[in-house]
């Protein structure tokens, strides 16, 4: 038995959990440290956190102090370990909204198991000293009820009051800067950033209760002063009446066009229709956590995704002003291609929201282990399958194709592999090479196959990847194939994903460097249409029109424009990637936290139920 002069058994855990959390901080999240005071924040919270939270067996009478002690360490570990698993895969932590997406996890088969190593069990020894010593404490060795609760709780909250102190003073309006979750989690801790996520939830949900339209003005006048373009494009109206073919493209990035892997081009194709389109080589995605349905929700509205959870699963039954409600209203009928099912992101409520006609899921399908690749039907077979389908639909049609097989884990059996995998000491890196290349030789297969069927000359094809593929995680590989260390100026290029319109027999199609976005689709795409988007709400501009100046906003506060970039606290040039000194970036800085705050207005208060899109007016 443990004497009574042993420490107590909720403060041996503490202990052991507190130096297992600063390991996870330093070595898994990979938490950055700019100065020595925010190692101290660092040292400090994991300790605060725990003495905090295992304190509170002091309340107990002794006997119940052992059980609550070793319970309190298992549930605390596995939240821990929840953040690593979905950090390995986002370089993010977990939020409310995600943890209620808990219907996207039966799809995630391999990728998940991907991210599971056999060294976790080490984060799991402290539970199991914790267990074995509660076999042996003696229940008279635990605090007594008696005064020691008050002298406990002292400590523990002072402990916690220092770090908050300690964390202002290092960021100040740490709590107003609500999207850098990173920041929240280095220097309050990952629990108590939990906790802060909660009261934040709760908060955005009253948001709707209390919204009366009255924001809608700000909003509007902002949009129409900031944003609005009043010239005429070159090119508006050049594909009214034509079918619109959309390719989401799974976790392309830009970093692989025009470039080879021993000598092999990874996407020849995509390579080639460059000089047969417009390419946009400055596009960013503008995704977060919701990924792919961000990207969706971002190209059909012109609205910024959620700072946290996806806004498919959030707000999902909101009103909306999307592309297929808006082209359905000029005649279009409007589908989604996507081998997967209905209820993945919450598609089956959120295309209804959305306006589209149709949603063509896995059970339209015909799927075999043959033509089945990691996440489903393999893209080849996916879109050799979905032009057959697509003859189906009323013309002029809307149609959106999403693809799979380049996916996280990004697996492909050998004898589908045409390029040769990477070597470098990232696993995920090395095969992303060769799930791209297979990706491109099906968008060049889709191709041929709407010429056959003739589905290709009355159609406009855009093409754009819909968020990262490789994270912050593999930094280090990253800076191996780019032959360049990735700054936070750099980790921002690499957000730029390919983004192609295609119109079959036209002429002066050409490389535009200007900075881009998702945002920019909706405006583009219905200004080719010949659709007046006037009276609309959007954040985006006409990529074809020069009188607004540049300007994307990423969800995390990062912005690039037409001379800097701006992330992580830091102003670059953005030509040269150089660093400057001064406040150049500010009053841009600004604007884009004014535009992501209006944004998030109008999801969370569901506010365009009191706007008339017709007149552009607040609704009576």
């Amino acid at each position: 038995m443990l004497q009574r002069k042993s420490l107590p058994l909720y403060l041996v855990a503490a202990l052991l959990f507190g130096v297992k959390t600063y390991f996870v901080y330093r070595f898994i999240f990979d938490l950055s440290i700019e100065n020595f005071l925010q190692e101290i924040i660092l040292a400090i919270n994991p300790f605060a956190t725990a003495v905090l939270f295992f304190t509170f067996v002091v309340l107990l009478k002794p006997v119940r102090q052992i059980k609550y002690t070793k319970h309190l360490s298992l549930v605390m570990t596995l939240i821990l370990y929840f953040n690593v698993i979905y950090y390995r895969s986002f370089t993010d932590f977990l939020t409310i909204p995600v943890l209620f997406q808990t219907n996207n996890v039966g799809d995630l088969g391999s990728s998940i198991l991907g991210l599971i190593y056999v060294t976790d069990l080490l984060l799991f020894v402290d539970v199991a000293i914790v267990y074995y010593l509660s076999k042996r404490v003696a229940v008279d060795a635990q605090p007594q009820f008696k005064g020691m609760k008050f002298r406990a709780a002292g400590i523990a909250i002072a402990l916690v009051m220092a770090n908050f102190v300690l964390a202002e003073i290092e960021r100040p309006m740490l709590f107003q800067r609500t999207f850098d979750r990173e920041y929240l989690v280095k220097n309050i801790g990952v629990f108590n950033y939990h906790i802060y996520d909660v009261a934040l939830h709760s908060k955005t949900k009253a948001q709707r209760v209390l919204a009366d339209g009255s924001e809608m003005s700000d909003i509007r006048e902002y949009v129409s002063e900031e944003v609005k373009s009043n010239q005429e494009s070159d090119l508006e109206g050049i594909a009214e009446g034509k079918n619109v073919i959309y390719i989401s493209a799974e976790s392309l990035q830009s970093f692989v066009i025009n470039k080879k892997i021993n000598g092999k081009e990874i996407t020849p194709f995509l390579n080639d229709l460059i000089d047969d389109s417009y390419y946009f080589e400055n596009f960013y995605h503008q995704t977060e956590q919701g990924k792919t349905s961000d990207s969706e929700f971002v190209v059909e509205n012109s609205l910024y995704p959620l700072g946290r959870g996806a806004v498919f699963f959030t707000h999902s039954q909101n009103e909306y002003n999307a592309v297929p409600e808006i082209i359905g209203e000029n005649g279009y009928s409007s589908a989604v291609f996507h081998a997967n099912n209905k209820s993945f992101w919450n598609r089956d409520v959120m295309y209804d929201s959305l306006g589209y006609d149709q949603f063509i899921g896995e059970q339209s399908y015909n799927q075999t282990p043959e033509n089945t690749i990691g996440w489903g039907l393999n893209d080849k077979a996916f879109f050799d399958q979905s032009v057959d389908m697509l003859k189906d639909l009323e013309e002029p049609y809307y149609a959106k194709f999403i693809t799979l097989t380049n996916h996280f884990p990004f697996e492909l059996p050998e004898e589908d592999q045409h390029i040769d995998k990477y070597d470098s000491s990232s696993k995920t890196l090395n095969q992303y090479f060769t799930t791209v290349r297979y990706m491109d030789e099906s968008i060049e297969q889709f191709f041929q196959k709407l010429k056959d069927e003739g589905e290709y000359e009355d159609s406009i094809i855009v093409i754009y990847g819909d968020h990262y593929g490789i994270s912050e995680y593999h930094n280090n590989a990253m800076a191996q194939f780019l032959g360049k260390e990735i700054t936070p100026y750099e980790h921002t290029q690499l957000q730029r994903v390919p983004f192609f319109i295609h119109i079959p027999g036209h002429e002066g199609n050409k490389v535009i460097s200007k900075p881009s976005g998702q945002m920019d689709v909706k405006p583009t795409i219905l200004s080719m249409l010949g659709i007046d988007s006037g009276g609309d709400i959007e954040f985006g501009t006409d990529l074809f029109t020069d009188d607004v100046d540049p300007f994307v906003v990423l969800r995390d506060g990062s912005f690039i424009s037409e001379d800097y970039l701006y992330a992580n606290g830091h102003c670059y040039d953005r030509e040269s990637g150089e660093k400057l000194e001064g406040d150049q970036c500010q009053p841009l800085q600004k604007k884009a936290q004014q535009e992501l705050d209006y944004s998030d207005q109008i999801v969370y208060g569901d506010l365009f139920r009191f706007y008339d899109f017709q007149n552009g007016t607040v609704a009576d």
